[in-house]
């Protein structure tokens, strides 16, 4: 499948480089199930302000995040597989947390996002494991092939 993707960056002060998002949703794709529907998939880099209104607005829940998804649905002509919304801000403060780098961190999340629109939930314990598990598969694939974002701060 060869899929669009569409990168906006809408936080101030980091820049994610778009060819990099794009090797890794390509990376993503091409692995064995899950998958994610096909079509256009955007990303957005945001901050916690506007991660903040997205999850209030259609979530009920005015709570900082690290990741939101919006799944798509099929047009014709050209299906829409969704939108993955990435909080930068939480990004930085789990990174020095956990010892890791901005860009793994955004890797990370854009993984877990890209697996929401692949089917896979963490509503509840056993499928927050599950989730996990597919996070850590994945993140480690993207590591053997040396796919890593590009950020600039």
């Amino acid at each position: 499948m060869v899929r669009t993707v569409q990168v906006a960056q809408r936080r101030r002060g980091v820049t994610v480089a778009a060819t990099s998002v794009e090797r890794v949703v390509r990376a993503l794709d091409r692995r064995r199930p899950p998958r994610c529907p096909a079509g256009t998939l955007s990303v957005a880099f945001v901050g916690d302000r506007e991660i903040a209104r997205l999850h209030a607005d259609f979530l009920d829940d005015a709570s900082v995040t690290d990741v939101i998804t919006f799944p798509g649905e099929p047009h014709p002509g050209e299906d829409f597989a969704g939108e993955i919304c990435v909080n930068v801000d939480q990004a930085r403060r789990a990174a020095r947390e956990h010892g890791q780098s901005l860009a793994g961190e955004l890797r990370l999340y854009l993984v877990h996002g890209w697996l929401h629109l692949a089917g896979l939930d963490d509503g509840t314990p056993r499928q927050t494991a599950a989730m996990r598990a597919a996070e850590r598969k994945a993140v480690a694939a993207l590591e053997r092939g040396g796919l890593r974002l590009r950020v600039k701060e």
